[in-house]
């Protein structure tokens, strides 16, 4: 019996107790909810994910910064060709950091870029072309005394094309030869261009550093840089946008300022005449960042009676800037006289047969004639200039005239053979010496072979044809007619329509 009864014992006691159970149930449970614990603890240790602050923007340049934007909701990033997009090149060769666009399809603005050597403009016709924006000079640093100086026109063109709707910047000839000279002239500059609207970039010009006589003909590259970027940290200081202008040839390669280190931060304008100009040559060749082009200093614009630089922008503004001062600028006029270096006298004269009396020393559209003095009447020259005009004071105004159509000679008498008065001339017909000298109309510039003299009428016998200038090579004029039969050019110089002899002219362009 015992034998019997106690493999069934040991059988009952292997079943587990509801007891054993539920204890074994504890311990997966505990082991369990420590695993959970563990694993939270884990999680708590380490920093939550922070939301991508980007998150659906693009990094990109703005033409000054690179900055972050949100696409509109439909629009690409860009619409241009991705092939009129160009990355720039390590030294090593491999890829850079920068994309440029090369292509031709960009937005651009359309400009000028004017100085006193414009004369009066009427800017009302400017802004009826097209043009949208106007780079004015302001001023410049001479380069024997090294003076500042306003230029003689640019309240007046700042005044006129800020109130004809054009956007204005403005620039500055530059010889500093010193940082604190540098920062001088943007203070002076940013000072002087307060009271205006200055929408467009404040730009650094500095040209002829290479001539003898000039004040910074002993400055390394180095020290020139030094001096522009100065200038244009001051100007970013007062404000304004800076802008660095120079020719391609002596930007490409850092071959004359160091390149590189300007563009890094600041816009550049590039000043390079392809031989046919935009927008037949679609864009400039030179390769380095740009953000405005120069393509021409031959333009033809309304308004501008003398060949004008003429700007493409890759940029533009929807707006335009606020004045920095609170003060009102007072209205002023255009300056006459601007680029004519008259002598004062001060002595009557009369008409030796009748010559118009001009509000501006010009014979283009941009004067007026406002009286004709006739052989017998007089009026009191207060100014003789060596380009041929006099500066006369008639019935209380200020009006010019030809020099060579007057005299002192108050009992002058016209030979009955000449008939050669100003306005035989101004149609181009009658030479006063028995020439009948058509002209055909015509617009090139054109300079001397070697020098040719210019002349109030087309003749060399008439005494009244006045050699009035000397036309040397290299300086350039606008001819506006010729006269093949007779060999006679017809050109603009300094306002005053003159005329030279064909054969010793060549073309300038």
């Amino acid at each position: 019996m015992d034998y019997v009864t106690e493999p069934r014992r040991l059988r009952r006691r292997r079943r587990p107790a509801p007891l054993l159970l539920l204890i074994l149930a504890a311990v997966v449970v505990m082991g369990l909810l420590a695993a959970v614990v563990l694993s939270l603890r884990d999680r708590r240790s380490q920093p939550e994910p922070e939301a991508d602050p980007h998150a659906g923007q693009v990094y990109v340049n703005d033409g000054a910064n690179m900055v972050w934007l949100t696409p509109h909701e439909g629009f690409p990033v860009s619409a241009l060709p991705q092939e009129d997009f160009r990355r720039d090149e390590n030294e090593d060769g491999t890829p850079g950091q920068r994309v440029r666009y090369i292509g031709a399809d960009y937005a651009t603005r359309w400009g000028v870029d004017v100085s006193n050597y414009q004369g009066t403009i009427d800017w009302s016709q400017v802004a009826a072309s097209g043009v949208q924006f106007a780079m004015i000079r302001v001023g410049y640093r001479t380069q024997k005394t090294g003076e500042i100086v306003a230029d003689t026109n640019a309240k007046y063109n700042m005044q006129e094309a800020q109130a004809n709707g054009i956007k204005i910047g403005a620039y500055f000839f530059s010889t500093a030869v010193t940082t604190d000279e540098a920062v001088q002239e943007a203070d002076w500059v940013a000072n002087y261009i307060s009271q205006y609207q200055i929408t467009y970039p404040v730009a650094f010009n500095c040209e002829g550093f290479e001539n003898a006589d000039s004040r910074q003909y002993a400055m390394t590259q180095s020290e020139r840089t030094d001096m522009a970027i100065a200038f244009l940290n001051e100007i970013y200081n007062r404000g304004y946008t800076p802008m660095f202008y120079a020719a391609k040839n002596e930007m490409l390669g850092d071959a004359k300022w160091d390149t590189s280190r300007i563009e890094k931060t600041y816009k550049i304008w590039v000043s390079q005449y392809p031989s046919v100009p935009y927008p037949q040559t679609a864009q400039s060749d030179y390769t380095g960042t740009h953000a405005m082009w120069q393509y021409t200093n031959q333009g033809t614009v309304a308004g501008i009676s003398k060949p004008v630089d003429v700007d493409i922008a890759y940029f533009g503004y929807a707006g335009t800037a606020d004045a920095k001062s609170d003060v009102t600028p007072e209205t002023v006029g255009a300056d006459a006289e601007a680029l004519m270096n008259f002598s004062d006298v001060n002595e009557t004269v009369t008409a030796k047969q009748s010559t118009n009396l001009r509000n501006i020393p010009s014979q283009g559209s941009d004067a007026t004639v406002v009286a004709t003095l006739q052989n017998g009447e007089t009026a009191t020259r207060t100014g003789v200039s060596s380009s041929g005009w006099s500066r006369v004071s008639y019935n209380g105004q200020t009006l010019y005239a030809v020099s060579s159509y007057l005299t002192t000679d108050l009992g002058y008498t016209a030979p009955a053979a000449n008939t050669a008065a100003e306005t035989t001339t101004t149609d181009g017909s009658g030479s006063g010496d028995g020439l009948k000298t058509k002209f055909t109309a015509c617009n090139d510039v054109v300079t001397a072979k070697i020098e040719v003299n210019l002349r109030t009428l087309p003749s060399v016998t008439n005494p009244d044809a006045a050699v009035v200038a000397v036309l040397k090579n290299g300086e350039t004029v606008t001819r506006t007619g010729i006269n093949t039969d007779y060999g006679w050019s017809r050109v603009d110089y300094n306002g005053q329509t003159l005329y030279c002899v064909s054969s010793y002219l060549t073309s300038a362009q």
